[in-house]
C-alpha cells in the first residue's frame, strides 16, 4: 500500500486551517485525503472549525455552539492567517464551511480522495455531534460499510474514546481511528480558554482520556491509530505493539522531511501535514 498524504486541516501552511482557500488548495496541491474538525453550531449545522471558540482564528471571540450558523459566516476565518485569497478561492465570509459544504467541494475534484473526520470533543451536544456528522454523510448517500460518499471515502477520528467507542458501535473498525498525544498545557489551555474553570481537573480528565485511547488501541478494535510525531518517537513499544496487531497509522503533523522519511521507513502509510505537496514531493510521491 503507498503511503498517503493527507491536509491537515487543508492546505494550512497556505491558508487558514479548515477554511475553503485551505481545502481548495489541498485538492490542488494533490493531497490523497483532506483532514477537517467538526463543531456543531447552535442551530444544529456540522461546521468545520478546529477549537472550541472562534478567539484564536476570528476576528471575533466565543463559543462556536453558541453561534448560527449565519452568524459564523459573517466572521473573518482569513485574515489572522493570509488575507489575500484568490477569488477563486471564495470571499471572506464563504471561508467557513459545512462539512457538507466541503464534501460537495471535494466532489468536484472528481477524483479518489480520502477525507478524515476529526470529531472534537468535550461538545456541549454531546454526542448529538457523531449523529449529526453521520446524518449529514447519509444524506449525501454515504453507507456505513464502505465509509463512500462517491469517490470519497470517509473515516472518524476522535482524541475521545467515548467518542470512538460510539463510532464503532455504528461504523466498522477499519474506518474508526483514536487519536491519541500527550497532554500538553496548550491543550488544557484550549479548554480553559473555552469555559472550562478547573485547569488540573482538565488535566485529569485529559490524561484519563488518552489512557483509555491507548487501552483501545492495546485491544486492536480501532483498526486506525493516530498519534502524532513527537509521541511516535517517544512510545517506539507501543507503536510497534500496535503494528504488530495490524493497527494502520495515520500520524500528524508531518511538515518535517526527516520526520517523513522516518516514519514511512517505520511502516507508517498515513501522514497528515499542512504542506502536503511539500511532503509527497520529497518522498516522491508527486
Amino acid at each position: 500500500m503507498r503511503t498517503l498524504v493527507y491536509a491537515h486541516r487543508g492546505s494550512s501552511k497556505a491558508y487558514a486551517e479548515n477554511t475553503r482557500a485551505a481545502y481548495m488548495q489541498a485538492l490542488l496541491d494533490g493531497a490523497d485525503g483532506i483532514e477537517c474538525d467538526v463543531h456543531l453550531s447552535s442551530d444544529g449545522f456540522v461546521v468545520c472549525h478546529h477549537d472550541p471558540t472562534v478567539d484564536r482564528t476570528s476576528n471575533s471571540t466565543g463559543r462556536v455552539g453558541e453561534k448560527s450558523l449565519d452568524q459564523l459566516r459573517n466572521l473573518d476565518f482569513s485574515s489572522w492567517k493570509n488575507p489575500s485569497i484568490p477569488a477563486e478561492f471564495g470571499a471572506i465570509n464563504e471561508q467557513l464551511v459545512t462539512l457538507r459544504e466541503l464534501v460537495l467541494l471535494m466532489q468536484k475534484s472528481d477524483r479518489a480522495v480520502g477525507l478524515a473526520v476529526e470529531i472534537k470533543h468535550p461538545s456541549p451536544f454531546g454526542r448529538r455531534l457523531e449523529d449529526a456528522t453521520l446524518a449529514e454523510l447519509a444524506d449525501l448517500g454515504w453507507n456505513a460499510e464502505d465509509s463512500m460518499v462517491g469517490k470519497i471515502y470517509v473515516t472518524f477520528m476522535s482524541f475521545d474514546p467515548g467518542s470512538v467507542r460510539y463510532l464503532l458501535e455504528r461504523i466498522p473498525a477499519r474506518h474508526v481511528c483514536q487519536l491519541v498525544t500527550e497532554v500538553d498545557e496548550e491543550w488544557i489551555d484550549e479548554l480553559v480558554l473555552a469555559g472550562e474553570t478547573d485547569r488540573a481537573g482538565v488535566a485529569a480528565v485529559l490524561a484519563q482520556a488518552m489512557t483509555q485511547g491507548v487501552e483501545l488501541l492495546d485491544s486492536g478494535v480501532p483498526q486506525l491509530a493516530g498519534p502524532g510525531v513527537a509521541y511516535v518517537r517517544k512510545h517506539p513499544s507501543l507503536v510497534e505493539a500496535w503494528m504488530r496487531r495490524g493497527a494502520t497509522f495515520r500520524v500528524w503533523t508531518v511538515d518535517d522531511p526527516e520526520d517523513a522519511t522516518f516514519l514511512v521507513n517505520l511502516g507508517v502509510k498515513q501522514l497528515t501535514s499542512n504542506v502536503p505537496a511539500f511532503i509527497k514531493s520529497h518522498l516522491g510521491l508527486s
